[in-house]
């Protein structure tokens, strides 16, 4: 299967990044520890979840080579940071350091760079110590809801959330009570 995007061209549907990682129903966790620029941009807009090194740097650099972004930038980063913010990254092309960008929404937090792998490991465990159904359910909740007007999304809520608690039994629902009790008394002690 080949690849090829370049000037006057367009991506292989067989090999559509953006469609693929929209598909995974596992949270995708990136770690970014240097420049994230143009394509790479989007790619991290790609993930779940943006850990960021201090040393990393954003840019959409699409309009300075004369591109216009394929991925889903245009789109995903007004939502993210809000429009006017990512319309000065996009018809500038300036550099976005890591704190700015974690003040601005795109990363959740900013590591030092020897500490940013670690970081995104304990994340990646964390979340895979959630039951693997209901991680993925959670994950499918939120896009899907992003895609629809509030008032749809919250019904889509209500029915997804109400199939998935009436399956869950008393005794269940005791024991996850205890288990997330003792797990908050680690995380503040």
């Amino acid at each position: 299967m080949g690849f090829s995007l370049g000037v006057g061209t367009q991506a292989n549907a067989d090999m559509d990044l953006a469609a693929a990682f929209a598909s995974c129903p596992w949270p995708v966790i990136g770690a970014i520890n240097g420049f994230a620029i143009t394509g790479g941009f989007e790619l991290a807009l790609m993930c779940d979840v943006l850990l960021a090194s201090a040393e990393a740097k954003f840019a959409d650099t699409h309009s300075r080579v004369g591109l216009m972004p394929v991925w889903g930038l245009s789109q995903k980063l007004p939502r993210i940071i809000g429009a006017s913010r990512a319309k000065e990254l996009s018809l500038t092309g300036n550099y976005l350091d890591a704190e700015t960008a974690e003040r601005w929404g795109l990363v959740n937090r900013v590591y030092a760079p020897e500490a940013l792998l670690p970081a995104a490991k304990k994340l990646a465990a964390e979340m895979a110590g959630v039951e693997g159904g209901l991680l993925k359910r959670m994950k499918a909740v939120i896009d899907d809801g992003l895609s629809l007007p509030l008032p749809e999304a919250l019904k889509m809520e209500i029915q997804r959330g109400s199939a998935n608690n009436s399956a869950v039994t008393p005794e269940a629902a005791e024991e996850s009570r205890k288990t997330a009790m003792a797990r908050g008394r680690e995380q503040t002690s």
